[in-house]
């Protein structure tokens, strides 16, 4: 499987709760936060959903 490295680089602070959820349930408490992830669709999903506050590279 493929292994991601996210960060978030923006803020989700005034953003709809669900994004702050799926920010939250990737594993990411805060601000310039990196962690991997394996990529399921499920995870996939959770990405492009807040991509607009996140980078990502594929390790």
């Amino acid at each position: 499987m493929k292994k991601y490295k996210i960060t978030q680089v923006r803020s989700a602070i005034h953003k709809p709760e669900n994004q702050k959820r799926t920010i939250k349930a990737l594993g990411i408490n805060r601000n310039q936060q990196s962690v991997e992830v394996e990529g399921s669709p499920a995870i996939e999903g959770m990405i492009n959903k807040v991509k607009h506050l996140l980078k990502i590279e594929e390790v």
